[in-house]
């Protein structure tokens, strides 16, 4: 179902100002996936209520964790069609889920949220989650302090 840009607006607001870079064709979303190397997060954005109140705010919030992706990319399922399901075809061994959170390590999902892991659960558990996958995954953020 497509929504008026003006209702979606917010919501894609809400991870373009984290520095989340929304991909809304087919193309880019291959341009930036595919022999992509080291770590992409990719955040199926979506109008239901998971994602308002739990996903979205999750991601803030571990954005601002020691370890952080390297790219950050957002689709929005229902509004950006061709664009969600080329994002899919990355997410091997998982099914179509709005909202979901990907992160990818030189093409490979190498942990994943989805839909049945956000709903009911707080922005902080989906936080902690995707903080400990940064962790394991990602470089230390650029602002994180160094040891020395």
């Amino acid at each position: 179902m497509m929504y008026p840009e003006q209702i979606v607006a917010p919501m894609r607001e809400e991870l373009t100002r984290l520095g989340v870079q929304e991909l809304r064709s087919a193309d880019a979303v291959h341009e930036k996936l595919a022999g992509a190397s080291g770590t992409q997060l990719v955040v199926v954005n979506s109008v239901c209520g998971c994602a308002a109140r739990n996903a979205r705010p999750a991601i803030a919030m571990a954005l601002t964790g020691s370890h952080r992706p390297d790219d950050l990319y957002t689709v929005f399922a229902g509004q950006d069609g061709a664009a969600t399901q080329t994002a899919r075809g990355y997410f091997t061994g998982y099914p179509p889920s709005s909202p979901s959170i990907a992160l990818l390590k030189d093409g490979e999902v190498a942990f994943m949220l989805e839909r049945w892991q956000i709903e009911g659960r707080s922005a902080q558990e989906i936080a902690a989650d995707l903080k400990g996958a940064f962790e394991a995954h990602c470089g230390p953020a650029a602002s994180a302090p160094t040891a020395g």
